[in-house]
């Protein structure tokens, strides 16, 4: 069994695992509770005397905008992120959605980058931007960039990507056979 520096051990030394978190999300989904709770409280206690069509529109937009925003920022809480010899695969949230598999196959090279900044990007989540490719941005900090095939790129934030870099390259050098490249 291999230690990573991140404290999760493997009991494979090909694979690699890693996090990262964004407490700051948990704020936006308080909003988002607070919004559907209100949904809640105007259908459940509101009397008729308003009219009915403009309670429905309350209600419904209500519910429909906390849900919106509660499960919107909930997905960016935290990303999971394993690499093994065939894949990198990317889990957001609680309930691992959006996902994301990306085949080593497609990938011709990986780099380490010391400050992935969410505004680069337009904020957190899952981005794309015509100039820079597409990213899973849950926080400011390390982040892992792969270069694909297509020419297109791939950034995802999470803690010790210089660990999943090395092990990345050294996916990369192999074939299918196991004979270094």
């Amino acid at each position: 069994m291999r230690d990573h520096p991140h404290g999760e051990t493997s009991p494979h030394p090909d694979i690699w695992t890693g996090r990262a978190r964004n407490r700051v999300q948990w704020l936006p989904a308080l909003g988002g509770l607070a919004c559907l709770a209100l949904g809640i409280e105007l259908a459940v206690s509101s009397g008729s005397a308003s009219g009915t069509a403009p309670l429905v529109m309350s209600v419904v937009g209500c519910i429909a905008a906390g849900l919106l925003v509660l499960f919107g920022t909930l997905a960016f809480v935290h990303v999971a992120v394993r690499v093994d010899e065939d894949c990198l695969e990317v889990r957001c949230g609680h309930i691992g959605l959006p996902r994301r598999r990306i085949p080593l196959s497609t990938v011709v090279g990986a780099d380490f980058a010391p400050q992935v900044n969410p505004r680069q990007w337009g904020g957190w989540g899952y981005r794309w931007r015509p100039e820079q490719g597409t990213a899973v941005i849950v926080r400011r900090g390390e982040g892992v960039v792969l270069r694909l095939g297509d020419g297109h790129t791939f950034t995802i934030t999470v803690d010790n990507a210089e660990a999943a870099v090395r092990i990345i390259r050294g996916h990369l050098r192999r074939d299918t056979t196991g004979v270094v490249r």
